[in-house]
């Protein structure tokens, strides 16, 4: 056999393995059999008898096929364990002493670009066996790329649902708020609502149950994301189904409790502020759940009052260890404002947070204002104070003014 005969057959081969591997990642064969192919296509058509392929993979370099070796050999090198030295042809791999490569003898680097995506290690069947190395590193580039490609579609696919999830918690949380507030001559309510990313992780509620008692609540549930949303709903869901059934704030408060702490094993908890107010009575009743307590002013009255009696937050013990409803009589013409966490948490440049002293003076300064004028001004205050540092947390301010 002539050597231009056994080039002719060498190419033929080559043409062969490339056309079986570019025919797969074409008909977007899955990564096994790619790597399949590639194994068959070394050890068939390229006359190899050993041979390991690391691929990249978060920094460091993973084993994805492994033939013919008996030796121990990582499943795994670390990114700054390979170092190649491209003037000697040479790679350097630190691996511990109960690793040895003894059983491969070349090695082909595959990059793109500047970066090693990939480090393939063999030996041929006969050491004066010629073998195209040029070839080999492109048969593996190939494969090395179609790789990656299907890790990047995956990633595709996992953004894609993340941000579907997003958008489906999204929509959740906004049916979960009212479609409306009162403003009529006995209540008028505003609420002002920045969720610190897509879905946040405030509620709240306000559901008039007949033309003398309007129930109202705030909350913060524990979390963010798709998580926080179903929780959110779940305990919307249940808040109502009592309201349209009890009145009784203690019993309300303690099955939601213990709805919380049955669906999330006490891994997640809601603070929760819940009030009742009856126009003919004119007596509010409350219970504060480890929320950040509302600022009540009453016109004539002293200075703004907090109301914090109550009990712990939800969900943290399957039975509440104490619990006291608060109670304030003779109301009319009050005000209330409920807000969460995040108002008050508000930093400016220098980390400083906003706090509940700078809260509590602007409502004792303005509290008679309107509920819209109220907020206006509120938040032209806390943006100044901000200054265009970002938000950390949901930001919720809920009033109510009733005459």
């Amino acid at each position: 056999m002539t050597t231009e005969t056994v080039k002719y057959q060498r190419k033929e081969l080559e043409l062969k393995a490339l056309l079986e591997i570019t025919q797969a990642i074409n008909e977007n064969k899955t990564e096994s059999v790619l790597l399949n192919i590639f194994k068959f296509t070394c050890l068939v058509h390229l006359n190899i008898k050993s041979l390991m392929l690391y691929v990249a993979s978060s920094g460091n370099f993973s084993l994805r096929i492994a033939h013919n070796i008996k030796e121990r050999v990582p499943d795994e090198i670390p990114g700054d364990g390979v170092e190649e030295n491209k003037e000697k042809g040479k790679l350097s791999l630190t691996l511990s002493e109960e690793y040895s490569f003894s059983e491969v003898n070349i090695y082909v680097p595959v990059y793109h670009k500047d970066t090693m995506l990939a480090i393939l290690l063999l030996r041929k069947k006969e050491d004066d066996a010629e073998l195209d190395l040029d070839f080999t590193q492109a048969l593996a580039n190939i494969l090395v790329v179609a790789l990656e490609n299907k890790r990047f579609a995956r990633r595709q696919l996992e953004q894609e649902r993340l941000r579907k999830e997003v958008e489906i918690a999204s929509s959740v949380q906004r049916m979960l708020f009212p479609a409306l507030l009162p403003q009529t001559d006995k209540l008028k309510a505003k609420v002002t609502y920045y969720p610190h990313s897509t879905v946040g992780g405030d509620y709240y509620d306000l559901i008039q149950k007949s033309d003398d008692e309007v129930f109202f609540c705030i909350a913060d549930v524990s979390g963010k994301g798709m998580p926080a949303a179903l929780l959110m709903s779940n305990f919307q869901a249940a808040l109502r189904t009592l309201l349209r059934s009890f009145s009784d704030l203690k019993m309300i408060v303690e099955q939601l409790n213990f709805t919380i702490f049955e669906n999330t094993v006490g891994e997640r908890f809601i603070t929760f502020f819940l009030g009742h107010y009856n126009y003919k009575t004119q007596t509010l009743h409350y219970v504060n759940a480890g929320h950040n307590p509302p600022v009540i002013c009453r016109k004539g009255g002293d200075a703004p009052e907090l109301l914090e009696a109550g009990t712990t937050i939800l969900g943290a013990f399957e039975k509440l260890p104490f619990l006291e409803t608060g109670t304030r009589t003779g109301l009319r013409d009050f005000i209330l404002h409920l807000y969460t966490d995040g108002l008050t948490e508000t930093i400016d440049m220098d980390e400083l947070e906003f706090g509940d002293t700078r809260f509590f003076d602007y409502v004792g300064e303005n509290w008679c204002e309107d509920p819209n004028a109220f907020h206006e001004g509120f938040f032209q205050v806390l943006d100044a104070f901000a200054n265009g540092q970002h938000r950390r947390d949901d930001i919720t301010l809920l009033t109510l003014r009733f005459k």
